[in-house]
């Protein structure tokens, strides 16, 4: 699993006074942080690998915070923002949640608040990561099947009994049996239902 250790902060403002504050309270704190002074920039050496939170400025020289955000989506990376700005009003917050922000904070704010807005991103974060590799491993797993236990298990995880499978396949019944046990096997579940979670996780 991620720890604060392995995340990084990616602090995008073109205020420098602020990214270095920013920097050194962070650090402090015993976060990584990576500085970047508009969204252009981040986007130019952004790595799909990325991992961690960006706390953007809403307004920036070029793409605001938001739109970075959405550059990002449009890209497929799932970065958690944490949008903060000193212009704040109810459509600007209303834009920033709806793109799914973790949280919206206007300066001048508490470094506590900041921290616990990153500490939720991280924690988002975390969980993301974590479905990732189980997904990751449980594709190395499937991928250990052969094509007639491909076509077994999404027969069994639709529901269809021995007999029926067997009928589908013209196979008989019995040896489907064999297949689902060698499937069961391969993909290391103990019954149907642990069989059906995996294959649709």
């Amino acid at each position: 699993m991620a720890d604060k250790r392995s995340l990084v902060v990616y602090v995008v403002d073109d205020d420098a006074s602020i990214r270095d504050s920013l920097a050194l309270m962070l650090g402090l704190a015993g976060y990584t942080t990576r500085l970047f002074a508009d969204a252009e920039s981040m986007l130019a050496a952004f790595q799909p690998d990325w991992a961690g939170c960006v706390v953007a400025d809403l307004r920036l020289p070029g793409l605001s915070g938001i739109e970075l955000q959405a550059r990002l989506r449009e890209r497929g990376s799932a970065i958690p923002f944490v949008i903060i700005t000193a212009h704040g009003d109810v459509p600007a917050a209303r834009a920033a949640f709806r793109a799914q922000a973790v949280d919206f904070i206007e300066k001048p704010f508490e470094d506590t608040q900041l921290r616990e807005a990153i500490d939720t991103a991280f924690a988002l974060e975390t969980d993301r990561l974590g479905a990732a590799e189980l997904r990751r491993a449980d594709e190395a797993k499937l991928a250990r099947l052969t094509p007639r236990e491909r076509e077994v298990l999404e027969h069994a995880v639709n529901g269809l009994h021995a007999k029926e499978i067997g009928a589908a396949l013209g196979i008989s019944p019995r040896t489907v049996e064999v297949h689902k046990m060698r499937i069961m096997e391969k993909l290391e579940v103990r019954n149907i239902a642990e069989l059906v979670r995996l294959r649709f996780r």
